[in-house]
Parts: C-alpha cells; sequence; structure tokens
C-alpha cells in the first residue's frame, strides 16, 4: 500500500470503479490515505481520518514517499476554520480553493507556506484564526451549503459529513455515517437538556439511523437538509417553519463531546 496526501480541493471518492457510480464521501486537501487495490484507471483506497473506503480516479492520486506520509499523517496540523480558503501553488497565478475541514501541516519557514512532495503552496491572505472558533461558530459558517450526497465540503455536505467537518475542526473525531455516529458518546434524556454540540438522530418507519443534526440549544439545530438551515427541534423530531411540518423524527440526542 502506498501512502497519498490529498492536494485537491476535494476527491470525489465513488462506491464502485465508476464515474456513474454514487459518491460516498470526499476527500479534502492535505487528508491522507492509502491505495488499496488499482483496476484500470480507478485506485481504491482507504481515508486515515475515518476509515471510509472507495473508489477515486487514479489520475488524483499523489503518492509521497513514506517518511513525508508518516510525518504529515501525525503531525499537529492546522484545520481550515473557515468555509474556504485560498492556496497559490509554486507561484502560479491560478489558486486552489480549499475547504473547512481540510488539513494542513506547516512545514515551510512560517504558518503561511507548507510543501507536499516536490510542490510548495502558500495561503493567500492572512491565516484564518481557529483560537476563538467553537462548534456553533463553524456550524453557522456553513449555513445555506447546498445538500450533496457524499459532500464534506463548502460546495456541498450532507448530514452527517456536517457533523464530522465541525466535529474535526474543534479538535474530535466522529466517523463517517450517522448509523456510526450514533454510537459514541452518552443520551440525553430531554431535549431541554441539550447543548450545542450534541448530536440529534433521527430515524425512518424501520428504525434505520437517517440524518443528524447538531443542536445550538435552546430549542436550536443546525442540519444538513436541502441546505445547511438552522429549524426548531422538540421531542417530536426537526419542525420546519418553511414547510410548516416535521421534517424528520427524533431518535436520541447523544452528547459526544463531554462537559
Amino acid at each position: 500500500m502506498s501512502g497519498s496526501i490529498s492536494v485537491f480541493g476535494f476527491i470525489p471518492v465513488r462506491n464502485e470503479p465508476s464515474e456513474k457510480s454514487e459518491m460516498v464521501t470526499q476527500i479534502l486537501f492535505g487528508e491522507t490515505f492509502v491505495v488499496l487495490e488499482k483496476e484500470a484507471k480507478w485506485a481504491k483506497i482507504k481515508m486515515d481520518f475515518d476509515g471510509y473506503e472507495g473508489w477515486i480516479d487514479a489520475k488524483l492520486v499523489f503518492s509521497v514517499a513514506a517518511t513525508e506520509y508518516e510525518l504529515w499523517k501525525s503531525a499537529n496540523a492546522w484545520m481550515v476554520p473557515t468555509p474556504k480558503i485560498t492556496i497559490v501553488k509554486d507561484g502560479s497565478s491560478a489558486p486552489i480553493i480549499i475547504p473547512a475541514g481540510s488539513r494542513v501541516v506547516f512545514n515551510g519557514h512560517d504558518r503561511n507556506s507548507f510543501s507536499i512532495g516536490k510542490n510548495d503552496y502558500f495561503i493567500s491572505g492572512q491565516v484564518p484564526s481557529d483560537k476563538e472558533l467553537g462548534i456553533r461558530e463553524v456550524a453557522t459558517s456553513l449555513l445555506h451549503t447546498p445538500y450533496l450526497w457524499g459532500g464534506r465540503s463548502y460546495f456541498g455536505i450532507d448530514c452527517s459529513g456536517l457533523s464530522q467537518i465541525v466535529y474535526k475542526i474543534n479538535g474530535s473525531w466522529l466517523p463517517r455515517d450517522a448509523n456510526q455516529q450514533i454510537e459514541l458518546g452518552n443520551n440525553v434524556s430531554f431535549v431541554e437538556e441539550a447543548k450545542t454540540g450534541d448530536l440529534a438522530f433521527f430515524d425512518n418507519e424501520d428504525g434505520s439511523i437517517v440524518h443528524v443534526g447538531i443542536c445550538l440549544g435552546a430549542g436550536k439545530i443546525i442540519h444538513a437538509y436541502g441546505e445547511v438551515r438552522v429549524d426548531t427541534l422538540d421531542h417530536q423530531g426537526i419542525f420546519n417553519h418553511d414547510a410548516n411540518k416535521y421534517s424528520h423524527k427524533l431518535r436520541v440526542i447523544k452528547r459526544i463531546i463531554p462537559e
């Protein structure tokens, strides 16, 4: 298995080695992965962050030396905290947009530069500070992002991608899918006790977990449903005021981040 670092804003990861196959997740800039196997123009990969597996276009694999891969993977990295920032590669005039949750290791001479392989990158403008950002600030910065199945970025995100990325920027790990995330943490007995950062999970008629959102306290929840939006949460579920009806049935609220 070869170690790779993503040098693209995001890489679509598909369920099968075909452009017609559904996108199940995305690899963000700076995230690391290993190639498990290759088939024609496709590479089956496994992400280091959450163990997710899928197929990507083999042309998007950027392999690096084992030493660099291990250093980048284990380094205390900066998680891009804002919806998107711009970087420049090797002095090129063509910018690269990288989204929130991207992982940057400042291995250059200052906090504006870094390198991956033989490529040098420079952040355009001031590096956003993550010192004062919390769950609420990061989550609400993604308001109005369109819903995208398998998405993990400002350009399109799904419900569990939103919770995973918001937690990631705040230094907490979550698995990729809602039915995995619900296995973590402790139950919150009443909606009124939910605090900012608690995760609320919702099921369908069959009892399968189909949705997750981030509690904001005071009976509010932010979630990806059509777009990233804030709605009302009560003991029944999410009430969508635009549609004037409940959109999701509450199963449980979990506290993942201890007080």
